[in-house]
């Protein structure tokens, strides 16, 4: 077929085809023509020289047609005929039917400067452009120089063809490569065509010239810089190949990466080597390997997908190719080594570990230690010790020796992760190092580290909150840390250290048992031995037994001690191990205070440091605030409360030594409110009241309110001695008058003073006794006069009055009887006054 263009300018001409062959039907035209119609580039002289003529774009397109066929066409600028002005293209097509290859199997970009394209329509026929002669194609000559050359954009370039290259185009459009001439962007194609497998590179069809990039059905177009911008406006995938250097290519597309150096590198045969290795098409693997092996530098992620794509077929490489593989991956000269690559190479160095010979294997073994110790990774998969055993190994271990032993003795507590610590100690052995010396000290830290770098648990061991057990199993430690699989690794492979390790963490459980019971969740150790460890097991029982007993906390304490398989009595730190995973965040109640005091000896609990939780418990009993009105009540808070108080009375007789400051202040309070309601206390209440408050500072207002409220009712007990209330009067404490106040307005008081005469005199006589005791006293004593004992009397019959005047009297003196009669005389007249006052008013 031959198609010449319209002339620029000319609104009213259209293209039209000049000669069609036979087989090509109108329809084909139809789908063919938009092909080839190219616009000029803009300020194109109306009559070119032959110079400016040849500079004129050549377009060269590929296509894929409707029915399966296929197009080849050459464009060329041509003048008008007869010799006018203007300039239009010519275009040289042929149509290769459905089914039928290129002549000897071409390519289609090898035809691009056959010598048999032609830019007139001829009068008779022409050979095929198609049938190139015997060798290369010209499109291949001077790649190699053309890649060096366009080294900045190879990665991303073929990165992107790549992409295009699939069985459906990729989406966005294609790919635009800005060119100032077409034959570079025909070069393109040609490394593409060199470089992608043969499927794929016949997907991509193209044309090396358009301007319309954002129409193009094709996948792979060129512009020249003009027309760059509007396809980065298109959002088409534009490489501005004619410009400025790109900062980074291809990131990301370790194929297209590799593929770019090898084109560096001038070996572009290397691609073909590369295919005959097993993989998935553009699995950059196999190309890494060859690239290696011939000697080409790649970066970390090319060398790890060479390790990794060698460790899953290690029967891939003959003898010498893996010998040069490991030769480059274990290079000296490289300095840029990720973590990623060290774990392909440790990889590949389990594949070939017994494959091939040790002196084979044995760099890669020699590499992964080194950076195990000098690099400080510990993801690396160390090798098995039978690796060392040579001179090889011993060149290795006098290397790295010294450094292992300098850092593990020069660490001090927490100056190393719990995983380099483990790791130095594996890799020590591997190298057969003596740390016999210095192992007590490193386990040590080690042991203290193991618990503190176990996070993620921020819970109490038994999954409850500061309200109590939940009956859960643990709060969710989210899984094991990061470094557990090398722990258990080096203590499956070092008894000493597994045994070291253990007693270490045994003797460290009873001060955080909390803290070494959620590490057992997430790590579990090997202590099913011959060793005791008590508190070990107790702490890897705790777990469960709360899981099991659900909020019955003295039910999960003793399951949990007789998981120790030692008495309390032989081994008072169990009680200290076992209390801590129970109640590791609050005190007990009274209770299980209670039990746990009978559990053991006063002297068990004082080695064990546990007397300090029964001090809290009783403590904390006194919360149990008293009754709304100030007396004292008797709920369960208040039982509670009796019971803390009995407990403290216990506690201050068998540790009198060890408690002291405001818990003794706290607990001898709290005793003597039991005394004050149950029993005889030593004389001077009030002041004993008033100096333990003092010395228990900052007391809990519940206790101050507890003691206060227990004196006051023994104040107003008719028993109650007269030097004691005299002392409380004459105190003038406020606090305790107003805690005074509130008890002598209960319903209780208010009760026995209408039922009980004597009561009634016995209060008359003491609320009018002192009346001028201090500034505190008298406003109140006057205020239960009018407010409590007025309305008492006032409800008695006139015999019950009698015998509180009589009573008065007895246990007072004449005057006394006779203050009564007129403090009772006054409130009968007033009431009489008030009624005579509302008669005349009604009247």
């Amino acid at each position: 077929m031959h198609y010449a263009s319209a002339a620029p300018g000319d609104q009213e001409a259209e293209g039209r085809f000049t000669a069609v062959g036979p087989g090509v039907s109108g329809a084909l035209l139809a789908e063919i023509e938009p092909l080839l119609r190219h616009g000029l580039p803009e300020g194109v002289a109306e009559r070119p020289t032959d110079g400016e003529l040849r500079s004129l774009p050549q377009p060269f397109t590929y296509a894929v047609l409707a029915d399966g066929g296929r197009l080849v066409a050459r464009s060329a600028a041509v003048r008008e005929t007869g010799g006018g002005p203007g300039v239009r293209f010519h275009a040289h097509a042929v149509h290769v039917p459905p089914g039928v290859p290129l002549p000897d199997d071409r390519m289609a970009v090898e035809a691009w400067r056959s010598p048999h394209w032609v830019a007139a329509t001829p009068g008779g026929p022409v050979p095929d452009p198609l049938s190139l002669p015997p060798g290369p194609a010209a499109v291949s000559e001077g790649l190699d120089d053309f890649a060096v050359s366009r080294g900045p954009w190879l990665a991303a370039v073929l990165a992107d063809l790549r992409r295009a290259s699939g069985v459906e185009p990729a989406g966005g459009g294609p790919v635009v490569l800005v060119e100032r001439q077409c034959a570079d962007v025909a070069r393109w194609l040609g490394l593409a065509s060199a470089t992608l497998p043969r499927a794929y590179a016949e997907r991509l069809t193209f044309t090396t010239y358009t301007r319309r990039p954002g129409s193009s059905t094709l996948r792979v177009v060129g512009v020249r810089p003009e027309d760059a911008e509007a396809a980065r406006s298109a959002g088409l995938r534009v490489h501005l190949c004619a410009g400025p250097s790109p900062a980074v290519g291809g990131a990301g597309d370790v194929w297209a990466v590799t593929a770019a150096r090898v084109w560096r590198s001038r070996s572009p045969e290397l691609f073909d080597v590369a295919s005959e290795l097993p993989g998935e098409p553009f699995a950059a693997g196999p190309l890494a390997v060859t690239a290696l092996c011939a000697g080409i530098a790649l970066g970390p992620d090319e060398r790890s997908a060479a390790a990794g794509w060698a460790a899953d077929r290690p029967y891939a490489l003959d003898a010498p190719r893996t010998g040069r593989l490991v030769e480059a991956l274990t290079s000296p000269a490289v300095d840029d080594r990720t973590g990623a690559e060290f774990d392909a190479v440790g990889r590949l160095f389990g594949a070939l570990e017994g494959r091939c010979p040790a002196s084979v294997s044995a760099p890669l073994a020699a590499m992964l230690v080194t950076e195990a110790v000098r690099g400080g990774n510990g993801s690396v998969e160390l090798p098995h010790r039978d690796a060392f055993t040579g001179p090889e190994g011993a060149a290795v271990a006098e290397r790295l020796g010294p450094e292992i032993l300098n850092e593990l003795r020069g660490g001090a507590a927490g100056t190393h992760p719990v995983a380099r610590t483990v790791q130095l100690l594996r890799v020590a052995r591997l190298l057969g190092v003596d740390t016999a010396e210095l192992l007590p000290e490193v386990v040590a830290r080690l042991a203290s580290a193991l618990p503190a770098e176990t996070v993620g648990c921020g819970e109490p061991v038994d999954g409850s909150g500061r309200e109590g057990p939940s009956g859960g199993a643990g709060a969710d430690p989210g899984g094991p840390p990061d470094f557990a699989p090398a722990l258990l690794e080096l203590l499956d492979e070092q008894f000493e250290v597994r045994t070291a390790l253990l007693g270490a963490l045994d003797r460290l459980a009873p001060d955080d048992p909390g803290a070494v019971a959620r590490f057992l969740e997430r790590v579990a150790l090997p202590f099913t031995g011959t060793q005791a460890l008590p508190h070990l097991r107790m702490c890897a029982e705790a777990p469960g037994a709360m899981a099991a007993q659900g909020g019955d906390r003295a039910a999960v304490w003793r399951r949990v001690l007789r998981s120790a398989g030692l008495s309390p009595f032989a081994e008072p730190l169990v009680l200290r191990t076992a209390v801590g995973l129970v109640w590791e965040d609050r005190a007990p109640s009274v209770e299980e205070a209670r039990m746990l005091l009978e559990a053991a000896t006063s002297d068990a609990h004082r080695a064990a440091g546990t007397w300090a939780r029964l001090v809290d418990a009783a403590l904390g009993a006194s919360a149990a605030e008293p009754s709304a009105a100030g007396s004292h009540a008797d709920g369960p808070a208040a039982a509670g409360a009796d019971e803390g108080a009995a407990l403290a009375h216990d506690l201050l007789r068998g540790f009198p030594e060890e408690i002291g400051g405001r818990e003794r202040a706290g607990l001898l309070l709290l005793d003597l409110a039991r005394e004050l309601r149950t029993g005889a206390p030593d004389p001077g209440w009030t002041e004993t009241v008033r100096a333990l408050c003092a010395r228990a500072e900052p007391v809990g207002p519940a206790l101050r309110e507890r003691a206060h409220t227990a004196l006051v009712e023994r104040l107003l007990a008719p028993d109650r001695p007269g030097a004691e209330l005299y002392a409380f009067v004459h105190a003038d404490d406020a606090e305790l008058v107003a805690a005074y106040d509130r008890a002598a307005r209960t319903e209780t008081v208010r009760a026995r003073l209408r039922t009980q005469p004597a009561y009634a005199a016995d209060c008359f006589t003491v609320w009018t006794a002192h009346p001028h005791a201090g500034t505190a006293w008298p406003p109140v004593a006057a205020a239960l006069l009018a407010e409590v004992l007025r309305p008492a009397v006032r409800a008695m019959s006139a015999e019950e009055v009698a015998e509180v005047e009589a009573t008065v009297g007895r246990t007072g003196s004449s005057g006394r009887a006779g203050a009564f009669r007129a403090w009772n005389r006054s409130s009968a007249l007033g009431r009489l006054g008030r009624r005579i006052a509302g008669r005349v008013r009604r009247g």
